[in-house]
């Protein structure tokens, strides 16, 4: 009986060592899913809490030069001037806007700066010149632009400052400018040019 016993003993450790494993797997999937089933417990009674705000976006843009946007205002702002005179007789023109005009032309300069005697005359020509010459409108930014070019000569080569003083007078003369209006606007061009080179 011996022999049996020791057989069926045999038997069952094996049976014992087989189910061990099985029924250690079995126990760790439990608790497995009992910690996960607190955790989620644990989350539900906590308030919910907004996830952190992300950083606001960076702007991929360049930032402006002030020395530009200021060159840009006074081209913008010299282009009004001239728009508000092209529609209007020189009878018509306000002492104020004539004004603005001026200390548009003044701020044009960005090195030396040319005399307020030469500024003024050249702000009283540029409106008679422009007064009236409705179809202008369409080259005031153009004119503005060369008006500015021109108080910065110190900026232009010879050759530049020959071809802007020429747009102008071309621009002025194909829009209905009278051809002695003109020469007198462009000598005041071309002492302000030698003013601030």
């Amino acid at each position: 009986m011996k022999p049996l016993t020791v057989i069926l003993s045999a038997l069952l450790a094996a049976k014992i060592v087989q189910a061990d494993p099985y029924s250690m797997a079995v126990q760790q999937a439990k608790r497995v899913a009992d910690q996960n089933n607190a955790q989620q417990q644990a989350m539900n009674q906590q308030p919910s809490t907004p996830p952190p705000a992300a950083p606001p976006p960076q702007s991929s843009a360049p930032a402006t030069d002030p020395a530009l946007e200021a060159t840009l205002k006074n081209i913008s702002n010299l282009g009004a001037d001239i728009a508000a005179f092209v529609n209007s007789t020189n009878a018509e023109v306000l002492p104020a806007r004539k004004q603005t005009l001026t200390n548009d032309l003044t701020a044009a300069a960005t090195g030396a700066k040319p005399s307020a005697d030469l500024i003024q005359k050249l702000a009283d020509d540029l409106v008679t010149t422009v007064a009236g010459k409705p179809k202008l409108i369409a080259q005031q930014t153009k004119l503005g632009r060369d008006i500015h070019a021109i108080f910065n000569s110190s900026h232009l080569s010879t050759g530049q400052q020959y071809s802007v003083v020429n747009e102008v007078q071309k621009i002025l003369i194909e829009n209905g400018a009278a051809a002695d209006d003109v020469n007198k606007l462009l000598d005041d061009l071309k002492a302000i040019e030698a003013a601030t080179r």
